[in-house]
Formats: structure tokens, sequence, C-alpha cells
């Protein structure tokens, strides 16, 4: 008998940097967007507006965000991606839906400023992206279903080079926005006519991945839907957690500079943090014993601590360079947001953590739990918002979205984190 060689820190680099690299850029499109809302004329107004439509998009367009996960777990053949396809135009179909009706009708002021509590003229600019990122859900939908084909033959490094020209066309777009759009509108055609153009690239790329005709096993429509829901609603419920802090600081006194400060910081986060959620899919493409788990866990923390030193220079040691220069971002802004951002180092770890554990749940199809434990993560939150409307703390608005976020986050690795001790026992 041939004993299975053990996972090495060379396999999982060749496979993990070029996502992190494909994580990096996409957060970098949304820092190059809130670099050019920086200086419009009501930048203040324009941060805070895209922050709060971003935040609500990504709640509502959640359910999609697994789609290349159950690419990986679940295409084994064309019935199997078929099952897939079904379930992606399901859910863009709903998602876009939602989003017009948030846009267009009388919901999205109940929801804008009656549950997140923003100012007539946030609120306004808010509606306005979400009404040109309507059908934005297709294309992320189908993007995460071209991306999961690819990731499969562990071909990633196509997926970063498709969101490389995603950046160039970003800038294309921005420059060709201007003729029509100005504040916060211009970021959202810029970030559709982009992520359009990512999506293309990559189902080129999907169509080149051989996928045989059947495939002993291989799950039916309403299989995958059965085992994709739970992750659809655990990532919906994820970004609940932005939108209920956000929620939070805009009740504050400083209610706006903290939301245009927290759209900042969370740029930063989906740069330096976002490529930690890769671990999943790692997790379901190369781990096949816990040896190998073993190899994944000491790569992710190295990969994390040097994320965590990268978000403390940018703090304070190139705080002028990167916040100002780059980002735009005046002296009060940059002293405002430094100090949270340096605490933001722990997240990295809580991040990458939870999302190693999300891996060996997706991969035993315990979706369920995973669904359980952003209900319990979101439960952690309210109840902090109830404590907070009965006691009031003195404390700068972006100081406390930090906390919560990083709260928050450690609730739910300590919630997955027991829950596999328990089935491993």
């Amino acid at each position: 008998m041939i004993a299975t060689p053990i996972l090495t820190q060379r396999e999982i680099s060749l496979f993990f940097f070029p996502l992190l690299l494909n994580v990096q850029l996409m957060s970098v499109s949304h820092s190059i967007i809130n670099a050019a809302l920086a200086r419009q004329d009501d930048f203040i107004t324009a941060l805070a507006a895209f922050s709060v439509a971003m935040v609500l998009h990504l709640f509502l367009a959640s359910p999609s965000y697994q789609n290349h996960t159950i690419t990986i777990a679940m295409v084994r053949g064309r019935r199997s991606l078929w099952g897939t396809v079904v379930f992606v135009l399901l859910v863009a179909c709903g998602v876009s839906a939602a989003l017009a009706a948030v846009a267009y009708t009388v919901v999205g002021d109940l929801i804008v400023e009656g549950v997140l509590g923003v100012t007539g003229e946030v609120a306004d600019g808010a509606r306005e992206v979400l009404g040109i990122l309507v059908f934005l859900p297709f294309f992320t939908g189908f993007r995460g279903l071209f991306q999961g084909l690819v990731m499969r033959e562990r071909r990633t490094a196509l997926v970063s080079f498709a969101t490389g020209v995603r950046i160039a066309a970003l800038f294309a777009f921005l420059a060709l926005g201007v003729n029509w759009f100005t504040g916060p509108a211009l970021g959202a055609f810029a970030l559709l006519g982009c992520v359009a153009t990512e999506t293309l690239l990559m189902a080129f790329f999907a169509s080149r991945c051989s996928i045989p005709r059947a495939s002993e096993g291989e799950k039916g429509t309403w299989e995958i839907i059965r085992f994709a829901w739970p992750l659809a609603f655990s990532s919906c419920m994820q970004q609940s957690i932005p939108l209920v802090i956000n929620a939070i600081i805009s009740r504050l006194p400083d209610g706006t500079l903290a939301l245009a400060s927290f759209g900042v910081v969370r740029g930063f986060l989906f740069l330096l943090a976002g490529p930690m959620r890769n671990l999943q899919q790692a997790y379901l493409t190369l781990v096949r014993n816990r040896a190998d788990y073993a190899v994944l866990v000491r790569f992710f923390r190295r990969v994390s601590a040097g994320m965590a030193a990268l978000m403390v220079l940018i703090a304070y040691p190139l705080n002028e360079q990167i916040l100002g220069r780059v980002m735009g971002l005046d002296a009060e802004m940059r002293s405002y947001i430094a100090l949270p951002l340096v605490f933001c180092a722990l997240f990295p770890f809580l991040y990458g953590a939870a999302n190693l554990l999300r891996g060996c749940f997706t991969g035993e199809h315990l979706t369920g739990l995973l669904g359980w434990s952003t209900v319990f993560k979101l439960a952690y939150l309210l109840t902090c918002w109830g404590l907070l409307l009965l006691f009031p703390l003195p404390v700068p608005g972006i100081a406390l979205a930090i906390f919560l976020l990083l709260s928050s986050e450690f609730w739910e690795f300590w919630y997955l984190h027991r829950k596999r001790r328990r089935i491993l026992a």
C-alpha cells in the first residue's frame, strides 16, 4: 500500500497565493473607488453613501458569494453543473428583485433611513448606488461559478489574472463615467462595468475546463440546493454583521464620519484579511487527512502574521503615505481611524481560523452548522445594540465599530471550534 504524500507548504502556496492576489486586487478596486470619491466636492457624504450602499448590497447579494465553494464541493459532471447553474440563477433573480425594491420603492425608505438611521442626503446617495447595481448579482453569481470550475483544476492564477483585468477596466470606467455620473453613483457605475468585464473573462477560462458527462455519486438539482442553502444563508448572515454595525454607529454624534471611516477601514480589511476566506477553498481542494490539515494551519498562521504586520504599518508608519497621499484622506480622518486600524491586526487571525473551520464542516457536508454559527454571531451583535441603547458609551463611532466587528468574529470562531471538538471527541 502506497502512503499518501503529506501536503507541502509549496502546494498550498501555489494554490493560495494567486487567490490571495485575487482578493487583494478585488479589494484594491474598492479602495480605488473610495479614493475617487474622496476627491469629490462633498466627499464625506459620497463616502458615507457608497459605504452604506455597499454594506446593503453585500448583505442582499451575499447568498451568491459561496458559489465558488458550492461548485468545488458539488460539481462532478454535467448533471451537477446544471443543478448549480439553476441555483445561481434562482439566487441572482431574488437578489436583483430585493435590490430593486430597496432602490425604487418605499421599502428603501424604511431600511435606509428607518433601520440604518442615516441622514436623508446619505440615504438618497445610497439608493442611487443600489439602483445602478440591480443587475450586478447576475455577474457576481456566475463569476463565482466560473471561478469554482477553474479552482477545481488548481488553475488559480487565471482567477487572479481576470481580477487584474478588472482593475484596469475599473480605471477605464471611472474615466468614462465622469461624463454622466457624480458622487457615489460614479463608483457604482465603475463597479458594475469592471465586474461585468471580469465575469466575461472568467466565462472564457471556465469554458476550457474539462467536465465529464457523468460521475458516480453525482448530485441532482434538488440535492445541490439543499446542500447550498445553508451556505447561502450563512453568507447572508455574515454580511448582516457590517449592516448592524452601520445601524449602531449611524445614530452616534459622529455618525456620518464614523460611517465614512468604517467604509475606508473595511476596504483595508478586505485587502489584508479578505484572502483568508480562501482557506475554506484550500481545505476543500487540498486537505486529505489530519497531517495535511496541520500543514495548512501552520501556513495560515504565517500568512495571518504577515497581514497583521501590514495593517499596523499602514496605521502609523505609513499613515500619511497610504491614507493621505494614496487614499486622499485629510489629517483629521487619518487620526480618527489610525488606532482602530491597529486593533484590526487581530482580524486576519480570527477570520482565517473561522474559515478553516468552515472548510472542515463544508467538506463533511455539515453546512447547517455554519448557518447556526452566523445566527449566534448576529444574536450577539443585536444584544450589544440593545445594551448600547440603554447604556450609551462616550467613544468614537469607528472605535465602537471595530470592537463590535472583532468581538463578533471571535464568538463565531469560538462556536465553530467548540462544535468541531465535540464532533471529533
